[in-house]
């Protein structure tokens, strides 16, 4: 992407979270929801939007509801960019910061296993 639309993409998605922390009503739309990124296509027409859902057992219904939502989001969207064609919204479901999450949790415990298996300490805390 070039700086314009990073620049524009970075726009809708801080417009997006707005709409979307004022709440819809969709009863699909559940849980804390982040747009992670935007990425636009080059000639503008569509934005594939990234979205985390928690927890976890709502991202399915959640997504499914974005996407109904896509029409209402887009002319919310419209009010709050200045572009002459609003682009269409794309809702993916991005599980990157659970992959993440996984994999500071594997590190942590990895890093536990090591303390247990760590020279033993007198109660003095010298080295026995």
């Amino acid at each position: 992407m070039n700086q314009r639309s990073d620049q524009v993409a970075t726009v809708m998605q801080r417009a997006l979270q707005e709409i979307l922390s004022r709440g819809l009503h969709d009863p699909r739309v559940r849980g804390l929801i982040s747009i992670l990124s935007v990425e636009l296509a080059p000639d503008f027409s569509q934005a594939t939007v990234r979205v985390s859902v928690v927890p976890e057992e709502h991202a399915a219904l959640s997504i499914k509801g974005l996407r109904a939502a896509g029409r209402h989001l887009r002319s919310e969207l419209a009010k709050k960019v200045a572009m002459r064609r609003v682009p269409r919204l794309e809702f993916v479901l991005d599980d990157s910061l659970k992959r993440a999450a996984r994999v500071h949790k594997a590190i942590a415990e990895t890093h536990d296993d090591d303390d247990l298996t760590s020279p033993s300490q007198d109660s003095r805390g010298e080295d026995t």
